[in-house]
Protein backbone atom coordinates (compact mmCIF):
# COMPACT_ATOMS: atom_id res chain seq x y z
CA UNK A 1 0.00 0.00 0.00
CA UNK A 2 1.50 3.40 -1.00
CA UNK A 3 1.75 6.34 1.53
CA UNK A 4 -1.40 8.11 -0.24
CA UNK A 5 -3.59 4.66 -0.08
CA UNK A 6 -2.21 4.35 3.66
CA UNK A 7 -3.07 8.36 4.15
CA UNK A 8 -6.66 7.82 2.55
CA UNK A 9 -7.36 4.45 4.90
CA UNK A 10 -6.81 6.39 7.77
CA UNK A 11 -8.98 9.06 6.95
CA UNK A 12 -11.62 6.63 5.65
CA UNK A 13 -11.65 5.26 9.19
CA UNK A 14 -11.87 8.31 11.09
CA UNK A 15 -15.08 9.31 8.99
CA UNK A 16 -16.65 6.17 10.09
CA UNK A 17 -15.62 6.66 13.80
CA UNK A 18 -17.25 9.72 14.04
CA UNK A 19 -19.80 8.87 11.98
CA UNK A 20 -20.62 5.99 14.20
CA UNK A 21 -19.99 8.18 17.09
CA UNK A 22 -22.53 10.76 15.70
CA UNK A 23 -25.59 7.69 14.84
CA UNK A 24 -24.94 6.48 18.47
CA UNK A 25 -25.86 10.15 19.62
CA UNK A 26 -28.24 10.31 17.35
CA UNK A 27 -30.00 7.27 18.80
CA UNK A 28 -29.79 8.41 22.53
CA UNK A 29 -31.44 11.72 21.74
CA UNK A 30 -34.04 12.18 24.28
CA UNK A 31 -36.12 14.88 22.10
CA UNK A 32 -36.92 14.60 18.30
CA UNK A 33 -35.33 17.34 16.30
CA UNK A 34 -33.05 18.33 19.18
CA UNK A 35 -29.50 19.33 18.37
CA UNK A 36 -27.36 16.67 18.58
CA UNK A 37 -23.97 17.87 19.92
CA UNK A 38 -20.77 17.70 17.19
CA UNK A 39 -22.85 16.65 14.67
CA UNK A 40 -23.51 19.24 12.19
CA UNK A 41 -24.75 19.74 8.28
CA UNK A 42 -21.32 20.82 6.37
CA UNK A 43 -23.74 22.68 3.86
CA UNK A 44 -25.46 25.06 6.31
CA UNK A 45 -21.98 25.67 7.93
CA UNK A 46 -19.61 26.17 5.52
CA UNK A 47 -21.19 26.92 2.22
CA UNK A 48 -20.82 24.08 -1.31
CA UNK A 49 -17.69 22.82 -0.18
CA UNK A 50 -16.69 18.73 -0.39
CA UNK A 51 -15.94 18.76 3.71
CA UNK A 52 -17.23 15.83 5.59
CA UNK A 53 -16.83 15.55 9.59
CA UNK A 54 -18.04 18.67 10.87
CA UNK A 55 -17.59 19.24 14.33
CA UNK A 56 -17.78 21.64 16.70
CA UNK A 57 -15.24 22.33 19.53
CA UNK A 58 -14.55 24.93 21.49
CA UNK A 59 -14.93 28.54 19.41
CA UNK A 60 -14.14 26.32 16.32
CA UNK A 61 -16.02 24.32 13.31
CA UNK A 62 -13.29 21.35 12.69
CA UNK A 63 -14.31 19.02 9.22
CA UNK A 64 -12.15 17.29 6.45
CA UNK A 65 -12.33 18.71 3.04
CA UNK A 66 -11.19 18.79 -0.08
CA UNK A 67 -10.07 22.25 -0.87
CA UNK A 68 -6.19 21.43 -1.80
CA UNK A 69 -5.03 18.50 -4.10
CA UNK A 70 -5.25 16.30 -1.23
CA UNK A 71 -7.80 16.00 1.28
CA UNK A 72 -7.51 17.20 5.11
CA UNK A 73 -8.39 19.00 8.29
CA UNK A 74 -9.38 22.34 8.70
CA UNK A 75 -10.71 24.60 11.29
CA UNK A 76 -13.18 28.07 10.67
CA UNK A 77 -13.91 29.62 14.19
CA UNK A 78 -17.72 28.98 15.01
CA UNK A 79 -18.48 33.46 15.06
CA UNK A 80 -17.47 33.19 11.36
CA UNK A 81 -14.01 34.02 9.43
CA UNK A 82 -11.93 32.64 6.98
CA UNK A 83 -11.18 28.88 6.58
CA UNK A 84 -7.73 27.59 8.39
CA UNK A 85 -5.69 24.60 7.94
CA UNK A 86 -5.96 22.29 11.17
CA UNK A 87 -1.91 22.60 11.38
CA UNK A 88 0.42 21.06 14.20
CA UNK A 89 2.68 22.54 16.00
CA UNK A 90 3.14 26.32 17.27
CA UNK A 91 1.49 29.15 14.99
CA UNK A 92 4.57 30.54 13.35
CA UNK A 93 5.62 33.99 12.80
CA UNK A 94 7.51 35.51 9.76
CA UNK A 95 7.13 39.18 10.58
CA UNK A 96 9.17 42.40 8.43
CA UNK A 97 9.79 45.85 9.26
CA UNK A 98 11.37 47.93 6.50
CA UNK A 99 11.36 51.49 4.94
CA UNK A 100 9.34 52.15 1.55
CA UNK A 101 11.32 49.47 -0.49
CA UNK A 102 10.10 46.84 1.50
CA UNK A 103 6.51 47.40 0.30
CA UNK A 104 6.32 45.55 -2.24
CA UNK A 105 4.21 42.15 -2.90
CA UNK A 106 3.64 39.44 -5.61
CA UNK A 107 0.05 39.08 -6.70
CA UNK A 108 -1.89 36.19 -6.03
CA UNK A 109 -2.23 33.87 -3.24
CA UNK A 110 0.29 31.57 -1.32
CA UNK A 111 0.25 28.27 -2.70
CA UNK A 112 -0.30 27.07 0.68
CA UNK A 113 -3.24 29.39 0.88
CA UNK A 114 -4.48 27.82 4.13
CA UNK A 115 -1.47 27.92 6.17
CA UNK A 116 -0.18 31.26 5.24
CA UNK A 117 -1.78 33.66 6.95
CA UNK A 118 -1.82 37.45 8.01
CA UNK A 119 -3.95 38.86 11.09
CA UNK A 120 -7.74 39.44 10.56
CA UNK A 121 -7.57 43.12 9.96
CA UNK A 122 -8.13 42.91 6.06
CA UNK A 123 -4.98 44.63 5.53
CA UNK A 124 -2.78 41.53 4.29
CA UNK A 125 0.68 40.62 4.62
CA UNK A 126 1.50 43.63 3.72
CA UNK A 127 0.98 46.26 6.60
CA UNK A 128 -0.27 50.25 6.94
CA UNK A 129 2.39 51.20 5.42
CA UNK A 130 2.93 54.06 8.39
CA UNK A 131 -0.63 55.39 7.10
CA UNK A 132 -2.68 54.55 10.10
CA UNK A 133 -2.26 52.03 13.47
CA UNK A 134 -3.04 48.58 13.06
CA UNK A 135 -5.95 46.69 14.48
CA UNK A 136 -5.13 44.39 17.42
CA UNK A 137 -7.07 41.22 16.32
CA UNK A 138 -6.74 37.35 17.70
CA UNK A 139 -8.13 35.92 14.14
CA UNK A 140 -5.70 35.30 10.86
CA UNK A 141 -7.49 35.57 7.38
CA UNK A 142 -5.96 34.36 4.52
CA UNK A 143 -3.82 36.29 1.61
CA UNK A 144 -4.69 37.58 -1.56
CA UNK A 145 -0.70 38.60 -1.99
CA UNK A 146 2.58 37.65 -0.83
CA UNK A 147 4.93 39.76 0.92
CA UNK A 148 8.59 38.63 0.98
CA UNK A 149 7.70 37.26 4.46
CA UNK A 150 4.54 35.45 3.07
CA UNK A 151 6.99 34.15 0.22
CA UNK A 152 9.32 32.63 2.97
CA UNK A 153 6.51 30.39 4.70
CA UNK A 154 5.50 29.79 1.40
CA UNK A 155 8.71 28.17 0.72
CA UNK A 156 9.48 26.56 4.03
CA UNK A 157 6.07 25.10 3.68
CA UNK A 158 6.68 23.48 0.02
CA UNK A 159 9.83 21.91 1.09
CA UNK A 160 8.42 20.48 4.21
CA UNK A 161 5.30 18.96 1.92
CA UNK A 162 7.92 17.77 -0.49
CA UNK A 163 9.69 15.61 2.60
CA UNK A 164 6.47 14.88 4.15
CA UNK A 165 6.91 16.60 7.29
CA UNK A 166 3.76 18.30 9.44
CA UNK A 167 2.91 21.86 7.67
CA UNK A 168 2.46 24.50 10.40
CA UNK A 169 0.67 27.69 10.41
CA UNK A 170 2.62 31.01 9.23
CA UNK A 171 1.44 34.80 10.68
CA UNK A 172 3.39 36.78 8.12
CA UNK A 173 2.99 41.02 8.03
CA UNK A 174 5.64 43.44 7.44
CA UNK A 175 5.18 46.99 8.56
CA UNK A 176 7.27 50.01 7.32
CA UNK A 177 7.27 53.45 6.80
CA UNK A 178 9.10 56.44 5.69
CA UNK A 179 11.61 56.65 8.17
CA UNK A 180 14.84 58.47 7.18
CA UNK A 181 17.33 56.51 9.81
CA UNK A 182 17.79 53.84 11.33
CA UNK A 183 17.22 55.44 14.77
CA UNK A 184 13.85 56.77 13.73
CA UNK A 185 12.36 53.27 12.29
CA UNK A 186 12.86 52.23 15.66
CA UNK A 187 10.15 54.94 16.86
CA UNK A 188 7.87 55.28 14.45
CA UNK A 189 4.30 54.17 13.27
CA UNK A 190 5.71 51.12 11.59
CA UNK A 191 7.40 50.00 14.75
CA UNK A 192 4.53 50.46 16.60
CA UNK A 193 2.68 49.00 14.43
CA UNK A 194 4.92 45.69 14.37
CA UNK A 195 4.40 45.28 17.72
CA UNK A 196 0.03 45.11 17.55
CA UNK A 197 1.82 42.18 14.97
CA UNK A 198 3.63 40.46 18.12
CA UNK A 199 0.52 41.03 19.90
CA UNK A 200 -1.75 39.55 17.25
CA UNK A 201 0.33 36.69 16.75
CA UNK A 202 0.48 36.15 20.85
CA UNK A 203 -3.34 36.46 20.68
CA UNK A 204 -3.84 34.49 17.98
CA UNK A 205 -2.25 31.85 19.13
CA UNK A 206 -3.78 31.64 22.75
CA UNK A 207 -7.03 31.28 20.71
CA UNK A 208 -5.84 28.39 18.77
CA UNK A 209 -4.19 26.82 21.84
CA UNK A 210 -1.29 26.65 20.36
CA UNK A 211 2.61 28.43 21.10
CA UNK A 212 3.62 31.37 19.50
CA UNK A 213 7.04 31.13 18.03
CA UNK A 214 8.78 34.10 15.64
CA UNK A 215 10.87 32.39 13.33
CA UNK A 216 12.53 35.18 11.42
CA UNK A 217 12.26 39.03 11.48
CA UNK A 218 12.98 40.48 8.55
CA UNK A 219 14.57 44.43 8.12
CA UNK A 220 14.78 45.73 4.68
CA UNK A 221 16.59 49.25 5.31
CA UNK A 222 19.70 50.75 4.02
CA UNK A 223 19.28 53.73 1.03
CA UNK A 224 16.07 54.92 3.26
CA UNK A 225 19.00 56.32 5.63
CA UNK A 226 19.65 60.12 4.60
CA UNK A 227 21.22 61.02 7.81
CA UNK A 228 23.62 57.97 9.06
CA UNK A 229 27.32 57.80 8.95
CA UNK A 230 28.69 54.10 8.66
CA UNK A 231 29.20 54.03 12.16
CA UNK A 232 26.30 55.45 13.49
CA UNK A 233 24.35 53.14 10.83
CA UNK A 234 25.98 49.64 12.51
CA UNK A 235 25.28 51.23 16.02
CA UNK A 236 21.74 51.70 15.28
CA UNK A 237 20.85 48.67 13.70
CA UNK A 238 22.11 46.70 16.32
CA UNK A 239 20.17 49.00 18.84
CA UNK A 240 17.13 48.38 16.41
CA UNK A 241 17.47 44.69 17.01
CA UNK A 242 18.16 44.78 20.72
CA UNK A 243 15.13 46.49 20.62
CA UNK A 244 12.59 43.89 18.77
CA UNK A 245 14.27 41.21 20.89
CA UNK A 246 13.55 42.58 24.20
CA UNK A 247 9.98 43.57 23.14
CA UNK A 248 9.25 39.95 22.26
CA UNK A 249 11.33 38.51 25.46
CA UNK A 250 8.33 40.98 27.19
CA UNK A 251 5.93 38.78 25.51
CA UNK A 252 6.98 35.83 26.07
CA UNK A 253 8.59 35.38 22.64
CA UNK A 254 12.18 33.61 22.41
CA UNK A 255 14.44 36.09 19.65
CA UNK A 256 14.48 35.35 16.23
CA UNK A 257 16.46 35.23 12.89
CA UNK A 258 17.41 38.53 11.23
CA UNK A 259 16.95 38.08 7.68
CA UNK A 260 18.44 41.52 5.98
CA UNK A 261 19.68 42.18 2.31
CA UNK A 262 22.66 43.21 2.42
CA UNK A 263 22.56 47.22 0.58
CA UNK A 264 23.47 47.09 -2.45
CA UNK A 265 23.62 50.73 -3.57
CA UNK A 266 22.28 52.48 -6.51
CA UNK A 267 24.19 53.91 -9.73
CA UNK A 268 25.63 56.98 -8.62
CA UNK A 269 24.78 56.29 -5.06
CA UNK A 270 27.23 52.85 -4.57
CA UNK A 271 29.04 53.76 -1.64
CA UNK A 272 25.85 55.06 0.75
CA UNK A 273 27.19 54.31 4.54
CA UNK A 274 24.97 51.56 4.67
CA UNK A 275 26.68 49.44 2.61
CA UNK A 276 30.01 49.34 5.10
CA UNK A 277 27.96 49.32 7.78
CA UNK A 278 25.91 46.15 6.82
CA UNK A 279 28.92 44.81 5.63
CA UNK A 280 30.48 45.03 9.21
CA UNK A 281 27.09 43.76 10.73
CA UNK A 282 28.01 40.79 8.94
CA UNK A 283 30.65 40.07 11.25
CA UNK A 284 29.56 41.73 14.03
CA UNK A 285 25.86 41.51 15.23
CA UNK A 286 26.01 42.49 18.65
CA UNK A 287 24.89 38.78 19.62
CA UNK A 288 22.04 38.20 17.34
CA UNK A 289 21.58 35.61 15.10
CA UNK A 290 21.96 37.56 11.60
CA UNK A 291 21.62 36.78 8.31
CA UNK A 292 22.58 38.82 5.60
CA UNK A 293 22.38 38.16 1.51
CA UNK A 294 23.34 39.71 -1.49
CA UNK A 295 20.38 41.09 -3.11
CA UNK A 296 19.86 39.89 -6.92
CA UNK A 297 16.49 40.59 -8.97
CA UNK A 298 16.49 44.55 -8.26
CA UNK A 299 15.72 47.96 -10.39
CA UNK A 300 18.18 50.42 -10.58
CA UNK A 301 15.70 51.96 -7.76
CA UNK A 302 16.94 49.38 -5.74
CA UNK A 303 13.47 47.99 -5.18
CA UNK A 304 13.19 43.81 -5.76
CA UNK A 305 11.15 43.01 -8.82
CA UNK A 306 8.39 39.84 -8.48
CA UNK A 307 11.13 37.46 -9.92
CA UNK A 308 13.47 39.34 -7.53
CA UNK A 309 11.48 38.54 -4.27
CA UNK A 310 10.44 35.34 -5.39
CA UNK A 311 14.40 33.96 -5.71
CA UNK A 312 15.57 36.23 -2.49
CA UNK A 313 12.11 34.57 -0.41
CA UNK A 314 13.70 31.19 -1.41
CA UNK A 315 17.30 31.83 -0.16
CA UNK A 316 16.11 33.03 2.74
CA UNK A 317 13.80 29.56 3.33
CA UNK A 318 17.04 27.64 2.92
CA UNK A 319 19.25 29.83 5.10
CA UNK A 320 16.41 29.30 7.73
CA UNK A 321 16.33 25.51 7.12
CA UNK A 322 19.88 25.55 7.84
CA UNK A 323 19.63 27.23 11.08
CA UNK A 324 17.28 24.90 12.23
CA UNK A 325 19.21 22.34 11.56
CA UNK A 326 21.86 23.71 13.87
CA UNK A 327 23.52 24.16 10.56
CA UNK A 328 26.02 27.14 9.72
CA UNK A 329 25.01 29.49 7.01
CA UNK A 330 26.02 32.46 5.61
CA UNK A 331 27.56 34.48 2.57
CA UNK A 332 31.15 34.87 1.23
CA UNK A 333 32.52 38.13 3.51
CA UNK A 334 35.17 39.43 2.42
CA UNK A 335 37.19 40.26 5.27
CA UNK A 336 40.95 40.91 4.36
CA UNK A 337 42.61 43.39 1.96
CA UNK A 338 46.66 43.15 1.50
CA UNK A 339 48.82 44.72 -1.23
CA UNK A 340 52.13 44.68 -2.30
CA UNK A 341 53.62 45.97 -5.83
CA UNK A 342 50.88 45.32 -8.02
CA UNK A 343 48.65 42.67 -6.78
CA UNK A 344 46.49 42.41 -4.07
CA UNK A 345 45.51 39.32 -2.21
CA UNK A 346 41.72 39.27 -0.63
CA UNK A 347 41.22 36.91 2.29
CA UNK A 348 37.31 35.99 2.80
CA UNK A 349 35.07 34.41 5.29
CA UNK A 350 33.00 31.20 3.40
CA UNK A 351 31.68 27.79 4.16
CA UNK A 352 33.11 26.57 0.62
CA UNK A 353 35.34 26.79 -2.08
CA UNK A 354 34.91 30.01 -4.21
CA UNK A 355 34.15 30.39 -7.81
CA UNK A 356 33.80 33.01 -10.14
CA UNK A 357 31.27 32.63 -12.34
CA UNK A 358 31.65 32.81 -15.72
CA UNK A 359 27.96 32.61 -16.42
CA UNK A 360 27.29 35.48 -14.08
CA UNK A 361 23.47 36.82 -14.08
CA UNK A 362 25.20 39.95 -12.52
CA UNK A 363 26.96 42.75 -14.41
CA UNK A 364 30.02 42.33 -12.90
CA UNK A 365 32.10 42.75 -15.96
CA UNK A 366 35.95 41.71 -15.87
CA UNK A 367 36.55 42.62 -12.41
CA UNK A 368 33.99 40.33 -10.79
CA UNK A 369 32.09 43.07 -9.04
CA UNK A 370 35.30 44.60 -7.36
CA UNK A 371 36.82 48.45 -7.68
CA UNK A 372 38.96 50.55 -6.02
CA UNK A 373 38.29 53.92 -4.70
CA UNK A 374 39.83 56.96 -3.93
CA UNK A 375 44.17 56.98 -3.18
CA UNK A 376 46.62 58.66 -5.38
CA UNK A 377 47.24 57.94 -8.78
CA UNK A 378 45.11 55.56 -11.53
CA UNK A 379 44.66 51.88 -10.21
CA UNK A 380 42.83 49.65 -12.15
CA UNK A 381 41.52 45.90 -11.30
CA UNK A 382 42.75 43.88 -14.45
CA UNK A 383 42.22 40.54 -13.63
CA UNK A 384 40.79 38.50 -10.34
CA UNK A 385 40.90 34.93 -9.77
CA UNK A 386 41.19 32.65 -7.27
CA UNK A 387 44.34 31.89 -5.30
CA UNK A 388 46.28 28.54 -5.91
CA UNK A 389 47.19 28.00 -2.09
CA UNK A 390 43.71 28.86 -0.57
CA UNK A 391 40.70 28.42 -2.38
CA UNK A 392 38.73 31.39 -0.07
CA UNK A 393 41.10 33.89 -0.86
CA UNK A 394 40.97 35.81 -4.17
CA UNK A 395 44.23 36.92 -6.20
CA UNK A 396 43.72 40.81 -7.86
CA UNK A 397 45.96 41.91 -10.85
CA UNK A 398 46.12 46.08 -11.14
CA UNK A 399 47.79 48.35 -13.65
CA UNK A 400 50.30 50.02 -11.15
CA UNK A 401 50.52 49.79 -7.04
CA UNK A 402 47.72 50.94 -5.09
CA UNK A 403 48.08 54.45 -3.22
CA UNK A 404 45.96 54.96 -0.79
CA UNK A 405 42.94 53.44 -2.79
CA UNK A 406 39.92 51.20 -1.34
CA UNK A 407 38.39 48.10 -2.10
CA UNK A 408 34.89 47.45 -3.07
CA UNK A 409 32.70 44.67 -3.85
CA UNK A 410 29.79 46.18 -5.48
CA UNK A 411 26.31 45.21 -6.42
CA UNK A 412 26.57 47.50 -9.27
CA UNK A 413 29.78 47.18 -11.75
CA UNK A 414 29.47 51.38 -12.63
CA UNK A 415 28.11 53.49 -10.05
CA UNK A 416 27.03 56.11 -12.86
CA UNK A 417 25.99 54.26 -15.11
CA UNK A 418 22.03 54.37 -14.46
CA UNK A 419 21.18 51.42 -17.67
CA UNK A 420 22.43 48.70 -15.41
CA UNK A 421 19.88 47.13 -13.64
CA UNK A 422 20.69 46.14 -9.68
CA UNK A 423 23.24 42.68 -9.42
CA UNK A 424 25.75 41.64 -7.57
CA UNK A 425 28.95 40.65 -8.14
CA UNK A 426 30.24 37.61 -9.90
CA UNK A 427 31.74 36.10 -7.07
CA UNK A 428 29.87 33.12 -4.48
CA UNK A 429 30.75 29.74 -3.17
CA UNK A 430 30.10 26.45 -4.34
CA UNK A 431 26.76 25.88 -2.64
CA UNK A 432 23.98 25.89 -4.67
CA UNK A 433 20.30 24.44 -5.12
CA UNK A 434 17.71 23.96 -7.72
CA UNK A 435 15.25 27.37 -7.69
CA UNK A 436 11.50 26.78 -7.84
CA UNK A 437 11.55 28.84 -10.71
CA UNK A 438 14.02 27.08 -12.83
CA UNK A 439 16.91 29.57 -11.61
CA UNK A 440 19.49 28.34 -9.54
CA UNK A 441 19.88 29.58 -6.15
CA UNK A 442 23.65 30.97 -5.34
CA UNK A 443 25.09 32.13 -1.98
CA UNK A 444 26.62 35.24 -4.02
CA UNK A 445 29.10 37.10 -1.90
CA UNK A 446 28.45 40.08 0.10
CA UNK A 447 29.13 43.71 -1.36
CA UNK A 448 31.91 45.06 0.86
CA UNK A 449 34.29 48.53 1.56
CA UNK A 450 37.39 47.80 2.77
CA UNK A 451 40.98 49.51 3.16
CA UNK A 452 43.72 48.29 1.50
CA UNK A 453 46.86 47.15 3.56
CA UNK A 454 50.25 47.22 3.37
CA UNK A 455 51.74 43.61 3.18
CA UNK A 456 55.21 42.77 2.49
CA UNK A 457 55.67 40.55 -0.92
CA UNK A 458 56.05 37.66 0.73
CA UNK A 459 52.48 37.81 2.21
CA UNK A 460 51.01 38.17 -1.12
CA UNK A 461 52.67 35.75 -2.86
CA UNK A 462 50.82 32.75 -4.21
CA UNK A 463 52.44 29.41 -2.52
CA UNK A 464 53.42 27.39 -5.86
CA UNK A 465 50.70 24.45 -6.74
Amino acid sequence: MTDREERRARRRERREANEALAGEALAHQPVAGAAVEGRLDPAERLGDIDAWNLRAEGGWLRFDARLEAEPRGYLRPLAGGDILADAPGPLLAILGLGGARRAGFNAGPPQFRYNVLAPADHIGSVGLEGTDTALRTGGLQNLRHRSREALIADHLLRGRYHARRGLPLFLTRVETDDAASVHALGKGPAFANFLIALDNLVDAAARLGRRPRVLAVTIGFGQEDLTSDSDTFANDFRALMDKITGQMRDRGLLPPVFLVDAESGLPGRADHPSVAALHRLAWSAGGHRLILSAPAGQDRFGRLTEAGRFHMAELDAHALCAIDAGEAWFCPLLLLAEYAGQQIRVTLRALSDLVIDPGDLHPARTAAGLRLTGGQGDCTILGVRIARDDPRALILDCSAPPQGHRLHLDCLPDPGDESVQAGGGAIRDSWTAPGANGRPLYRWALPADLPLNRATPHCIREAKE
